[in-house]
């Protein structure tokens, strides 16, 4: 359906449009969540919740598992997923797995009414990564994601300079849409990872003074993987015979988690990173733009309010939902007085920034991806 733009001729919605192209002129990031990622023909999580759950590299014990887990979940606002599934699983693992170092006669913990061992959970949590993993790794288009990452690295406006700052992306999603589009699009950046098709764990490249981007993959990757030769990443080209051996032992984590994995590199020192991109100092200026996100990851959410309440007014927040309105932490942000000014809110029916607040009859739809990148080309 073609994007419907005569929204913008109103007066209040073309300021909107203004305000979002100047502050893009400023130093910039960008979170990313599954939503970025549906217009490629990626699923939505919720549908990517419902293939894994029905995935056939899932064995007897570890659907008895999820099923029980997910019953615990019920009535849960808003709906809960397969993230929120495998946290759960990884808090249960992080209980076996104190008790079995310890030597405890009963080590194994009940899920559903069922007893499960360290070694049961365990492979669970590398059946549902395969599940998530098969669902991820499929033909997907980049030709939006490309366009996406084009607009935001040069002008919006013919004439008006920007910063050529490095840009910072922080990446919800397991796929590789930005790698490969900033890659197509001649692009320099870093994820973490040096090498080529196949690589290795090297955080010291994301100091490179000559990047165009940085990506910071917060929940891991699907080319990610772990070997008994690192504990950190490693990308192993898929023609090698060592990539078979990434059933075991890929690297994604869910969006909350205990478990020792979260403590250690890659993901703590993603997370190190992430912070300092959303507590900019020195009275430099950033701005953060955040798209395809639903606001489920509390941590997440955390570090965002952290970044607006330390960065003494210099990072700016503008948050594109499906939600006719803001709810949840965002109406919480909006409401708050002494950060409302840093936020700003572009909802399905409606702009809100501080005071200012224009509201539309009709969907605007400017939160979609597609949409977004349309706009970010200047073509409105």
């Amino acid at each position: 359906m073609a994007f419907d733009t005569t929204v913008f001729e109103q007066k209040e919605f073309r300021e909107a449009i203004n305000k979002l192209e100047e502050l893009l002129s400023h130093s910039k990031a960008v979170l990313l969540g599954a939503g970025a990622s549906y217009c490629a023909g990626l699923p939505l999580t919720n549908q990517l919740t419902e293939k894994a759950l029905n995935s056939e590299k899932l064995s007897y014990d570890s659907k008895q598992i999820l099923i029980a887990i997910q019953n615990s979940f019920a009535g849960a606002n808003p709906a809960s997923h397969i993230e929120d599934y495998l946290s759960e699983l990884v808090d249960w693992l992080a209980i076996t797995a104190r008790r079995a170092n310890r030597n405890v006669t009963a080590s194994k913990v009940t899920i559903g009414g069922t007893e499960y061992s360290n070694n049961q959970l365990l492979q669970a949590i590398i059946e549902i990564k395969l599940a998530i993993f098969d669902v991820i790794n499929v033909e997907v288009d980049s030709a939006v994601h490309e366009r996406f990452v084009q607009a935001l690295h040069r002008p919006m406006r013919p004439g008006k300079d920007t910063l050529s700052n490095t840009i910072d992306y922080l990446v919800m999603n397991y796929d590789t849409l930005i790698e490969d589009s900033l890659a197509l699009s001649q692009l320099r950046y870093a994820d973490g990872l040096e090498g080529g098709v196949s690589g290795w764990w090297n955080p010291s490249i994301f100091e490179q003074n000559n990047l165009d981007a940085r990506v910071f993959k917060l929940h891991g990757s699907i080319n990610w993987a772990e070997h008994a030769s690192s504990s950190t990443p490693l990308r192993i080209a898929p023609h090698l015979k060592r990539n078979q051996d990434k059933a075991a032992k890929i690297m994604i984590w869910p969006a909350s988690t205990k478990y020792s994995e979260t403590q250690l590199d890659p993901y703590a020192n993603l997370m190190h990173r992430a912070r300092a991109v959303l507590n900019p100092q020195g009275g430099s200026q950033r701005v953060l733009l955040i798209t395809g996100y639903s606001f489920g990851d509390a941590h997440i959410n955390l570090e965002i309010e952290r970044g607006l309440r330390a960065s003494n007014g210099n990072l700016t927040v503008m948050a594109f939902t499906s939600d006719a309105e803001p709810s949840g932490v965002l109406q919480t942000w909006y409401k708050d007085n002494s950060i409302n000014e840093q936020v700003l809110i572009f909802t399905d029916k409606g702009f809100f920034h501080a005071e200012q607040k224009a509201i539309s009859t009709k969907s605007i739809e400017w939160w979609r991806f597609e949409n977004l990148t349309q706009i970010l080309e200047g073509d409105i």
